[in-house]
Formats: C-alpha cells, sequence, structure tokens
C-alpha cells in the first residue's frame, strides 16, 4: 500500500490477532486510498467476525467506510454477549472441532458438525443456507464473505472452547435432549422397543432410555454418566438460566 496514512488502535481483546507492535495503543498504518476500512483492519489480521465496532474520530462507522489521511481508527471487539439476529441461534462448527460439538450438544444446543474436510467454500455456504454461526479457528475461513455469521474460537482446550462460546452467545441451554452424535432431538424411550439395540449387559442393568429421532442411536445412563453429569452442571450453573 503507498497512500493515505492513518492510526490505527486495537482494542486488547484483539492484540492475539496482531503483531506485538501494533498491540499497545495506536499505530501508524499506509493505506491505498480506496480501499474500505473492514478490508484494513482484516489485512492487519483481524476477521471481521471479532470486529464489534469500528470509530473514526470519535464517530462509528461501517466496514464499507474508506478511511482518509490523518484519521485515527479504533477497532473495537465483539460485546458479550453478542446478538445474533434474524434467525434461531444455532452453529455450524468446522471438522477440528468435534468435540466441542458434542459438549454444546450435550447441553442441548444446536451444533451442525463437519466430520471431514468439506473446504472453506462448502462451509461457508452452509453457514449461509442454515443461517449457522461458524465457529472455526480459521480466520481464513471467517473472513468468506459467503458467511452467513461467524466466530473464532479463541482456546484450543475445550473446556475453555465451551466457555467462551457459551459466555459469548448465551444460547438457551436443553441438557439431554440432543444427539452427541448427530445432533438429532432425542425422545423417551421403552426399553422393549429399543432391546434389539442393547447389549445383554445393558438390557440387564438399566431401565430408562432414550433414542435419537434421527439416527436411532440410544442412550442410557452409562458408566460415563456422571463425568458428564459434571460437564452439565457446571455449564448450567454459570451460563444457565
Amino acid at each position: 500500500m503507498n497512500g493515505p496514512e492513518i492510526h490505527v488502535e486495537f482494542a486488547p481483546e484483539l492484540g492475539m490477532f496482531v503483531p506485538q507492535a501494533r498491540r499497545a495503543g495506536a499505530t501508524e498504518v499506509v493505506t491505498d486510498g480506496v480501499s474500505t476500512l473492514g478490508h484494513v483492519v482484516e489485512s492487519l489480521g483481524v476477521p471481521l467476525t471479532e470486529v464489534g465496532g469500528l470509530v473514526v474520530d470519535g464517530r462509528a462507522v461501517a466496514v464499507s467506510y474508506v478511511p482518509k489521511a490523518g484519521e485515527s481508527v479504533e477497532v473495537r471487539a465483539v460485546a458479550r454477549p453478542q446478538l445474533v439476529p434474524g434467525a434461531p441461534l444455532r452453529f455450524l462448527l468446522d471438522v477440528h472441532l468435534g468435540t466441542l460439538a458434542r459438549r454444546l450438544r450435550l447441553l442441548g444446543v444446536d451444533a451442525a458438525y463437519e466430520s471431514t474436510d468439506i473446504g472453506d467454500p462448502a462451509l461457508a455456504t452452509r453457514s449461509a443456507a442454515e443461517r449457522r454461526v461458524m465457529l472455526s479457528r480459521d480466520r481464513g475461513l471467517l473472513r468468506r464473505r459467503e458467511l452467513w455469521a461467524g466466530a473464532f474460537v479463541y482456546s484450543t482446550r475445550t473446556e475453555d472452547q465451551l466457555r467462551d462460546v457459551l459466555g459469548r452467545f448465551e444460547p438457551e441451554l436443553k441438557p439431554w435432549t440432543r444427539c452427541t452424535a448427530c445432533n438429532g432431538l432425542l425422545k423417551e424411550a421403552v426399553k422393549e422397543d429399543v432391546a434389539d439395540r442393547l447389549e445383554g449387559g445393558t438390557q440387564r442393568s438399566y431401565d430408562v432410555f432414550a433414542q435419537c429421532e434421527e439416527c436411532g442411536r440410544v442412550y442410557w445412563r452409562g458408566a460415563h454418566h456422571d463425568r458428564l453429569e459434571a460437564i452439565v452442571t457446571r455449564a448450567v450453573s454459570e451460563f444457565g438460566s
């Protein structure tokens, strides 16, 4: 770029996206004089999904604004909780976030997940077609214009990822209502109706079952229930209504 020089300051929450030199106060940025402010911000490393507002010399502007020489730009972080208008709140997760998808489903949150890498264009297209918030750690994917909405997942630890998403979007929690395998809704099941899907020991030891309306998977309070119950209890205690 070789044009008007502006001054850009990023919110501390956005520091991880920009070089160290741009994390402490306003720094000079040379633009080309025609690119939008949204393009400039993304070229500096910050996906627009993480931008809560752009302020130029004290006034809010749109991402389509073309900055002028000498202007001071404040790049704000997304406010939490973040409202996502226009559709029921539901998510789409990329291939790297399978465990997070299962945790969200455990809590009754609508979380679609691609278990194979179908490519960024296909993910963005599905996000738009189904109006799902794309969750990813792939900045390139989150910059795609086809996305309906998106959010960067900041941590690599599942526990922190879950707290991040629940704290950012505050989805309604309905634990034990979704299939963790396929995201379908669960219904109560009579033992006799699902007996052919159960091992002998399970048939003898358990009497209460649920079954997925989509894939037919059967659920009961097995050996892992206490661990899952602990996950649910912590989430509901902190983020439930």
